[in-house]
């Protein structure tokens, strides 16, 4: 339990259901939503006392934040860690427009989640004079419709109480994603005239499961391949399935591979886990693909744009019940839409019967080391010395900057890493630390949050909210003082126009003056250290660091680390 923000206690007694809000509060606790995390706002003044003074703060607990974007992306963590989704309240149409990067990212990230928006009344004669008229749309869930599961804006209250109750059975039924509904701000506020009937709270459709004749197509197939590749994306996140698609792989003497963009699927140091991941396609993982016989997708991220990257001329199974047409088409031998753990669980009964051709000589092929560590305090020397600090600790890797090279990243659970956050932006790596480790208090395992410094300026005050609830956390700010990936764009443009290279930098650098991360992340309550910019004082540090945030406290690290080892850099 987290530390709670306890409402006056008033009479003793609960209050009766007595205004609008009031039922729209009840059914928000019979969603089972643990927290809301919100940054204040008017719209929803009328559900926000239902939440304190009905409710009691409790089940759901209001989760304050300093930021809309960031509250999304502290429920984008929590779910991460969870499989569940948290509620987020959003002010009106500003703040909706606050958060629309983050609930992108939710979006792309496959998350459940249910956004609870808020609107100026609708009735015109009943707005306020200037700020209810610019706080007002009357289709405000049309910002963010293209990239939320589904929305709404009922328009009495018992719409309202079947409109939040839907909400909550599709943001969890398969594949998961946020919902929006917008309750109109005089609507929370009235008096109930009439009983509310409380809905019946749909429990979410069973994930889609595979045939058996389908399983069987795919079993044949993976039988006889002499180089069975298993491409592991968005999968479960139970110890179950893990232990499922190690056996599956080991049955087959599949080759694995896993990617950076998705949580962790499959052992990294398994024998049958030999190329290297990455958030873009590695080298090893590249010759992987372009060997393989017959590959088997478990729900991978743009799985056309990837086959095509490799150049790859393998027969494919392809498994996820995912239509979204975010990505380019893909051409599969056979196409299963299914959850990719029921279907490797129906695959592993079908293969029970067969014998296998067991993968060929030589297959998989020898382990990849990554790339070479580079000089001074690189981001791989940073790796090594965070992995001696952690040693012996259970840890949650929360985020990884892209600089990590993917052969520093050792899983053997579900829970040691979590990926990244969907749309590839910037400003949602705070956020997302603060909810998973709001999502991991109490249970014994520690985040480790490695983040850009890029990252951490653009949201740097999310990290208030972990201290403010004295969650455990470390922050480790892996600080090459620039938007490094972007000076790398521009040598390539350069280099491609015969222009100096050289001049990358202009427009890149955080520097003169350079932020003092460890002076900012102290002001907002954490405990701070840095700048480190020496390998020998590193490894203690992180110890140390790593220490106080097991004993309860919110810490943040600035390293100094420098460009060379990040893929194309050269200083």
């Amino acid at each position: 339990m987290i530390w709670p923000e306890r409402p006056a206690a008033g009479s003793g007694a609960r209050p009766e259901m007595s205004h609008v809000s009031d039922a729209f509060a009840e059914v928000l606790r019979r969603l089972d939503l643990p927290y809301i995390s919100l940054n204040p706002g008017a719209s929803y003044r009328g559900l926000h006392d239902s939440l304190v003074n009905y409710l009691g703060n409790e089940h759901p607990q209001l989760i304050v934040c300093l930021h809309e974007e960031h509250a999304v992306a502290v429920a984008h963590g929590y779910a991460k860690v969870t499989e569940r989704p948290m509620a987020v309240a959003l002010h009106s149409n500003v703040g909706l427009m606050h958060a629309t990067m983050a609930l992108y990212n939710a979006w792309c990230d496959r998350v459940p989640m249910l956004a609870v928006g808020a609107t100026g009344p609708l009735d015109e004669s009943k707005r306020r004079p200037w700020i209810d008229w610019i706080h007002t749309f009357a289709d405000q869930g049309a910002l963010v419709r293209d990239f939320v599961k589904w929305d709404d804006q009922p328009e009495s209250a018992q719409a309202g109480v079947d409109s939040l109750a839907r909400a909550g059975m599709l943001t969890r039924s398969y594949p998961a994603a946020p919902v929006y509904v917008c309750l109109d701000s005089e609507l929370q506020e009235a008096e109930l005239d009439a009983e509310i009937e409380l809905p019946d709270l749909e429990r979410p459709p069973d994930p889609p499961a595979p045939g058996a004749d389908e399983a069987a197509a795919a079993g044949e197939l993976l039988a006889r391949a002499q180089r069975p590749l298993i491409l592991v994306g968005r999968v479960g996140r139970g110890s179950a399935g893990w232990d499922a698609r190690v056996q599956l792989a080991e049955q087959l003497r599949a080759a694995v591979l896993t990617d950076l963009k998705v949580a962790a699927g499959f052992p990294t140091d398994h024998e049958l886990h030999p190329a290297v991941p990455g958030t873009f396609l590695t080298d090893s993982g590249r010759e992987l693909i372009t060997s393989a016989d017959v590959t088997l997708s478990l729900d991978w991220v743009d799985l056309g744009g990837t086959l095509r990257a490799a150049g790859a001329d393998a027969r494919v199974i392809s498994c996820t019940a995912d239509a979204s047409p975010e990505f380019g088409p893909v051409s599969a031998d056979i196409a299963i839409s299914a959850h990719p753990d029921l279907f490797v669980a129906e695959l592993a009964k079908d293969l029970a019967g067969r014998e296998s051709a067991g993968g060929s000589e030589g297959w998989p092929p020898p382990r990849s080391q990554g790339g070479p560590r580079g000089d001074g305090l690189t981001v791989r020397a940073l790796a090594a010395a965070l992995a001696d600090a952690l040693s012996g600790r259970e840890t949650c890797l929360v985020r990884l900057p892209l600089g990590w090279d993917g052969a520093d990243l050792h899983v053997s659970h579900p829970l040691d890493y979590l990926g990244q956050d969907g749309g590839a932006g910037l400003g949602s790596g705070p956020g997302m630390a603060v909810g998973a480790a709001l999502a991991l208090a109490g249970s014994g395992r520690l985040p480790v949050a490695v983040l850009g410094d890029g990252d951490l300026l653009m949201a740097s005050s999310a990290l208030w909210t972990a201290a403010h609830y004295r969650l455990p956390l470390l922050v480790v700010v892996a600080n090459n003082r620039s938007f490094f990936n972007d000076e790398m764009h521009q040598e390539r443009v350069a280099n491609a126009r015969g222009r100096p290279a050289e001049n990358r930098w202009i427009g890149q650098h955080i520097r003169d003056p350079d932020p003092d991360l460890a002076a900012l992340a102290r002001s907002l309550g954490l405990s701070g250290h840095g700048p480190v910019e020496g390998e020998a004082e590193l490894e203690a540090i992180l110890a140390g660091a790593a220490e106080e945030a097991a004993g309860g406290a919110a810490v943040l690290v600035d390293v100094r680390v420098s460009p060379h080892g990040y893929p194309g850099g050269k200083g």
